[in-house]
């Protein structure tokens, strides 16, 4: 197996180990707790559909359910010591498996909790079954929606006929539906989020609730915008249980719903407010936000329809995603005619409907990084294109103005979906978030560091005042010993005038014993001159001795030099005359054998010559032949022994 993959055996151990630790906290250590494991559980698991760069994705929205989950949780915690009855975990699950649309097993509620002696009250904890049967289920079920061995790609019209029949088939639709090849980040999106309707899911934990903790009297808000502002707390509140929302956050809030009401943002009224906070380390929790708003505190001077347009603005865009909305003329396919429509612009998809309440929706424009928003070539005002892979959209907007706005946010998507970043809101969340997470850091180094710097003062003062006793003691101490020293001194001084004399007469003694001395050393020092002079001169004879015998040792060494140079040029002339001998040498065997050669060949000829002659008339005898031989060798060697 490799190793970045967790199995179930492994999961099952971990949940175990933790399980009676659970049962005795309060549920907000054992959210955080698991939240932590399961992270880890999430990192190292490997996943047979979409790539590890969806994993942020999962986790997200995992701490999102976890946060709707925690106050329904709580609203079930009655008397707030982290247990809930059984019976009411079982409604409390069987619900969440009905909204997130995966199989509910009862069998596996009734194993997990098991009653015992105790009663029936769950000793396991619920966050293990929660993450095992319920949340694993959904991630997991969404997955398996896609997975394909050979995806054949699909054009934007089967996708969206895929979606529809997604939404209609139910379980068994699910399973059968075709397969679509997309990008995987958008893949991985559809897998987690589409899978089930998370408005109904957190409507489900807001029922259990609202109905227990929201206040509704003197509320200018209904329940829907109690609700859209709860959903709000639960998208820009802390990572931490119990769940709050920190000033940062609040003003954020609240200066996106004055924009959206139209009115302008007062910050000195907030920063009294602010202040107002400090007694609540600057942060409310959910309810007291929804009081915030429904009480009409940063909302004076506006209606009650306008505050509730204003909530529900900022929860289509925080919360559903809706990035720009509003009315447009669109271009038909087939009829080619124009047709008024109310657009809604998310992340990944642009979604037409009838009119601005939503009921009837017409179609959905997808896009992704393939795609691409321009203005009309032929330069009409309004009229702009979006353009994806298999197909283009004419929308004609209602004024210039408005097109130009479109056209940037449209392209600001894809541009998003290129590079794979998250909706701005939630980029801006996340850096808000990091910043304070910075800013908090710096926070408690600057703390530790003041601490540290208080510790090293009391250090310091405590040394001070030890000091300041021991120069007290030192004080006290140093009068008893001038007293003592000043009793000594006068012993002393007779003491001294005593000694005085003394040395007077010894320094008299001394006196004449160095003069005496002195007169010893002069004469020493005459005699010593004399012999340094006697020395010197016999260095200097000694010296000039030596000087002599080096210059005779220098002209000996020159003349013995130019004898050996001597020698060395009459060895190199002997050298030079021995190889010209030896060269004349060489030279005269070569003619030598030349000769005998040419002997040889005249000798055969003369044979012959002479066979003849004596066939005519032989003209000398053998005497004169060999006498005339040896004439003509002599004669042919005369000339070479000169050389």
């Amino acid at each position: 197996m490799p190793n970045d993959v967790i199995n179930s055996s492994e999961v099952l151990q971990r949940h175990s180990l933790i399980a009676e630790w659970c049962s005795n906290r309060e549920f907000s250590h054992v959210t955080a707790l698991l939240q932590s494991l399961m992270r880890k559980q999430f990192t190292s698991r490997a996943t047979p559909v979409s790539s590890r760069e969806t994993l942020p994705l999962k986790m997200g929205l995992r701490d999102e359910l976890l946060k709707a989950i925690w106050h329904a949780f709580t609203a079930l915690d009655v008397d707030k010591s982290g247990k809930v009855s059984k019976s009411q975990l079982k409604v409390l699950s069987h619900n969440l498996c009905t909204v997130m649309k995966i199989p509910h097993d009862p069998v596996a509620l009734e194993e997990h909790f098991r009653d015992d002696d105790e009663g029936p009250v769950s000793n396991q904890g619920y966050m293990p079954y929660l993450n095992r049967f319920i949340l694993d289920k959904s991630f997991d079920f969404g997955q398996s929606i896609w997975i394909s061995h050979s995806p054949s790609p699909m054009n934007t019209n089967e996708q969206l006929h895929l979606e529809k029949n997604r939404g209609s088939t139910g379980h068994s639709g699910l399973h059968k539906a075709p397969i679509v090849s997309l990008p995987e980040k958008a893949r991985a999106r559809w897998e987690v989020q589409d899978n089930f309707d998370r408005v109904d899911f957190n409507r489900m934990c807001w029922t259990l609730c609202a109905r227990k903790n929201l206040n509704r009297n003197h509320l200018l808000i209904s329940d829907d915008d109690a609700f859209k502002i709860w959903c709000i707390f639960n998208f820009l509140s802390e990572d931490k249980y119990p769940l709050v929302m920190v000033s940062e956050e609040i003003e954020y809030f609240l200066r996106k719903l004055t924009e959206a009401m139209g009115g302008s943002w007062i910050e000195e009224k907030f920063e009294e407010y602010k202040i107002q906070l400090s007694s609540k380390h600057q942060c409310l929790n959910v309810w007291e936000l929804i009081e915030l708003v429904g009480m009409g505190h940063f909302s004076k001077g506006m209606d009650r329809q306008t505050l509730s347009m204003g909530i529900n603005e900022v929860f289509q865009e925080l919360i559903l995603d809706v990035l720009k909305q509003g009315y447009m003329m669109k271009k038909g396919h087939k009829r080619k005619n124009w047709t008024e429509r109310w657009f809604l612009l998310k992340p990944n998809l642009i979604s037409y409907y009838a009119s601005e309440d939503l009921t009837e929706k017409k179609g959905d424009i997808l896009l992704d990084g393939n795609c691409c928003s321009l203005p009309d070539k032929e330069g009409k005002k309004c009229l702009f294109y979006v353009k994806c892979v298999d197909k283009s959209f004419e929308i004609s907007a209602s004024d210039k103005k408005k097109k130009q706005e479109w056209i940037q946010a449209i392209q600001t998507c894809i541009t998003l979906l290129k590079v794979g970043r998250p909706a701005p809101h939630h980029e801006a969340r996340q850096k808000r978030r990091e910043l304070r997470q910075k800013q908090q850091a710096e926070q408690e180094e600057l703390e530790l560091r003041m601490r540290e710097l208080q510790t090293a003062n009391e250090n310091k003062q405590r040394e001070l005042e030890a000091l300041r006793k021991k120069l007290e003691e030192a004080a006290a101490n140093a009068a008893e010993e001038e007293r003592r020293r000043l009793q000594t001194q006068s012993e002393l001084q007779d003491l001294y005038r005593v000694e005085m004399e003394k040395e007077k007469m010894v320094r008299q003694q001394m006196e004449e014993q160095v003069a005496q001395k002195s007169s010893e050393l002069e004469q020493y020092l005459q005699r010593v001159r004399e012999l340094e002079n006697m020395l010197l001169e016999e260095e200097v004879s000694k010296r000039a001795e030596l000087e002599q015998i080096h210059l005779y040792q220098q002209q000996t060494i020159s003349q013995t030099q130019a004898e050996k140079q001597e020698l060395e040029r009459e060895r190199l002339a002997k050298e030079s005359a021995l190889q010209s001998a030896m060269q004349q040498l060489h030279q005269l065997e070569a003619d030598r054998q030349g000769a005998l050669e040419q002997y040889e060949s005249w000798k055969d000829k003369v044979a012959q010559h002479e066979g003849l002659i004596r066939l005519v008339q032989p003209a000398f005898t053998e005497a004169e032949l060999s006498l005339r031989e040896k004439d003509w060798q002599e004669k042919k060697n005369r000339p070479a022994t000169p050389q």
